[in-house]
């Protein structure tokens, strides 16, 4: 019998490999571009960076805006009872918005806009605000096309605006010219001759977030028509966040820009479940407004994301039909969650006095502003030496202290950062254990100072 050779395939195909890898071995990497040029100059995220920092000394965290107790009982059962209510809540729903929640959200805001919503045409359920705000630029927003973006602005306006192919134009809100310093938020106004001076033909579009993250401003009605005027006159869409719009203080009014006469016909309102109801791991957002608008973020939606998880949908329908039926009693968390944060406003406020900080109080939302220019700090962090001086406030308090804040020179474009460099963020929605750990750490210091 003629006994077949055995082969070493080992070494056989060895050899062509180590030829293959040296070849390969040789290039640093691909000769042409990997990323798209709509790319650069957005890489940087001011979150990235000081959520990596806050893990890294585990400290009391006043900075992200995110609440650190659990969202009421009831729609936390609504969840656990739409998780367990068979087969159709674990499976694709309608890639528009599961029709339960559209429809509640059609019902319950066009009782406060005074219209009718069409839930099928007027609204797009995305993967929180976040995304909502994503298809809105991607959306209606073109090459050439200029946007203004009233500042402080939430910062992921400006590199969707890039991404998108248009150009930001900046206008600050700036406080009242007085004698004294401006110590709440109603004191920054938006001022109409930098809107007028900013409007050439390329401008599609305005920004504007009421309550406003970081300062907390809250719109009044006469802001608010200027700015449709504006719009009206000169055709501009308004792109109107209002995801703390439950959150307002000292009996002021969340006002929707898109109740305003003329201005259905050209506002996109950004809404959002996770801060409504306490819950942002959820992410579930909205973008509300006309059909023929909402239309095209449909078609980024499809493109995109195209469906947002069922079983969370189908818990915020339900909460929203449990606020619907108790809207403006005492039942209602619209009305229990704004009185809770109240007080840990005015403690939040207290406390930042009593160590020598002047707090701007804010009219609404999560967050407070403080000013930070008498403060004397030795900051000899060579690694922070050229960046703004809120920046390196915030990173000492972090490595030294071990309370996080955030930098409000973030929220402001380059050519205006320099001149709001003296204000740190603090969120104010946590457990009041947080607050008091933040309280000891604020004092201990201001002793030892």
């Amino acid at each position: 019998m003629l006994r077949r050779p055995v082969r070493n395939w080992a070494l056989i195909w060895k050899r062509p490999v180590r030829l293959i890898l040296s070849s390969c071995q040789k290039k640093t990497g691909m000769a042409r571009q990997l990323h798209a040029r709509r790319l650069e100059g957005v890489d940087k995220n001011i979150w990235v960076e000081f959520t990596q920092l806050t893990a890294d000394y585990k400290v009391v965290n006043l900075g992200q805006g995110f609440p650190d107790f659990s969202p009421p009982s009831f729609i936390q059962e609504a969840f656990c009872s739409a998780i367990t209510g068979g087969a159709s809540m674990h499976q694709y729903t309608r890639g528009f918005g599961h029709p339960a929640l559209v429809k509640i959200l059609a019902k319950f805001f066009g009782r406060i806009v005074g219209r009718e919503i069409d839930p099928m045409e007027d609204l797009q359920i995305t993967v929180g605000a976040y995304q909502a705000l994503f298809c809105t630029f991607q959306a209606l927003i073109d090459e050439g096309d200029e946007v203004i973006i009233v500042e402080p602005f939430f910062d992921c306006y400006q590199p969707m605006v890039t991404m998108a192919g248009g150009t930001p134009v900046y206008i600050p809100l700036k406080p009242r010219k007085s004698t004294g310093p401006a110590l709440s938020s109603a004191d920054w106004v938006l001022s109409p001759e930098e809107l007028a001076n900013n409007l050439n033909p390329r401008t599609k579009a305005i920004v504007i977030n009421t309550p406003n993250n970081p300062l907390g401003k809250v719109y009044q009605r006469e802001e608010l028509q200027m700015i449709a005027d504006f719009c009206i006159k000169h055709d501009i869409i308004c792109i109107s966040d209002e995801v703390y719009e439950w959150l307002t203080y000292d009996g002021t009014q969340h006002i929707k820009i898109a109740s305003l006469p003329g201005m259905w016909e050209r506002t996109v309102t950004i809404g959002s479940a996770g801060k409504s109801f306490s819950a942002t791991g959820w992410k579930v957002g909205w973008a509300m407004g006309p059909g023929n608008i909402i239309k095209h973020l449909k078609t980024i939606h499809q493109n995109s994301v195209y469906h947002c998880a069922t079983a969370a949908q189908e818990a915020v329908a339900v909460g929203f039909q449990r606020e619907y039926d108790t809207f403006g009693t005492e039942d209602s968390y619209f009305k229990q969650l704004p009185a809770q944060l109240y007080t840990k406003r005015l403690r939040l406020a207290e406390c930042l006095r009593s160590v020598g900080l002047e707090p701007i109080m804010p009219q609404g939302g999560y967050f407070m502003i403080t000013d930070i220019s008498s403060l004397q700090v030795d900051l000899n962090d060579p690694s922070t030496k050229d960046e703004p001086y809120d920046f390196r406030i915030v990173k000492w308090l972090i490595k030294e202290k071990g309370l996080a804040t955030i930098p409000v020179s973030g929220f402001y474009s380059p050519e205006h950062r320099g001149d709001f460099q003296n204000y740190i963020r603090f969120c104010f929605v946590k457990e009041d254990s947080t607050l008091k750990a933040a309280e000891d750490i604020l004092r201990q210091w201001s002793i030892k100072k």
